[in-house]
């Protein structure tokens, strides 16, 4: 499941969890979050549809995004938007140990999402074709990021749009076969630390980078000099046979959250009484998949 290459020192790293539904095994997740105070987690979009959880339901469960889904006029974009969302409630929920239906999600200006009221927990999303992915991550910001892994990305704009002038002297130098594998990879490890640091696409790829045998230890300046220290981690892996991922991890200075229940930081009758009116207890109601 891991590509090739050494992972970042300083940070352990679990394997991607993948998760088949709403009762996925989430009790993993939580263990991923105590060992790494992070964890990645995917899932296929058929099994996170949106229609499966009903109306009503998707209503409360994507919240303030309900809106922004009924904008969006093409269906495989709603469908691909709504599953994501509902794929992320449900991973914040099980970190913090409440109704999915009960996490809120807010946004940063340049679109980075994360739970409004609670930064304990920090998160990354990012879909592709069939493949949702989501990262978590305690005391830590983090960034995760999905490409097809037979994109084609070679070509004559190289230096412009995606690589520094290192790495552009480095996949010039490979066999054929081997440069689109290796740019994917590094578009993917590209945008992940752009997510990660909150500038997405705002912070132009030919500006940084990484190695390109296979060793992303730290970011590089353009030059190739080393950019970073221990204080960022990256890993890339190979899911579902045709998809690569990357995931950066950067500490954020405070210190792992060990304890990221939600109560211990809320009202006890706040949380009961939101979950109550987001329909936490209609479960009689709830369809053969129990989204709920």
């Amino acid at each position: 499941m891991t590509a090739p290459g050494k992972v970042s020192p300083g940070r352990t790293f679990g394997e991607p969890i993948m998760i088949t539904g709403p009762r996925g095994d989430w009790n993993r997740v939580r263990r991923d979050l105590a060992t790494h105070a992070s964890a990645v987690l995917y899932a296929q979009l058929d099994d996170w549809r949106p229609e499966r959880a009903g109306g009503p339901r998707l209503r409360a469960l994507l919240g303030r995004d309900w809106a922004r889904y009924l904008d969006l006029t093409h269906p495989e974009v709603r469908t691909r938007f709504a599953s994501s969302r509902v794929l992320l409630k449900f991973a914040a929920g099980a970190a913090l140990h409440v109704p999915p239906q009960s996490v809120e999600l807010g946004y940063t200006p340049s679109g980075r999402p994360y739970l409004h009221g609670y930064d304990g927990v920090q998160i990354s999303l990012s879909h592709t074709e069939d493949l949702l992915l989501v990262g978590l991550a305690t005391g830590a910001v983090i960034g995760v990021d999905a490409e097809r892994a037979d994109r084609r990305l070679y070509g004559a704009g190289l230096g412009r749009h995606v690589c520094t002038p290192r790495e552009v002297e480095l996949v010039e130098a490979m066999p054929p076969e081997e440069r689109d594998p290796t740019l994917v990879r590094l578009w993917t490890l590209k945008e992940a630390y752009s997510k990660a640091i909150g500038l997405g696409m705002q912070f132009r790829f030919t500006d940084f980078g990484f190695e390109t045998d296979g060793t992303p230890t730290e970011v590089r300046r353009p030059d190739g000099t080393p950019g970073t220290g221990s204080e960022w981690s990256f890993r890339t892996h190979s899911l579902l046979g045709r998809y690569t991922v990357s995931v950066a991890v950067g500490d954020s200075g405070f210190g792992v959250t060990t304890d990221t229940q939600a109560h211990t930081m809320l009202d006890d009758g706040i949380v009961d009484a939101l979950a109550e009116a987001l329909g936490a207890e209609e479960t009689g109601r709830s369809g053969g998949d129990d989204w709920w």
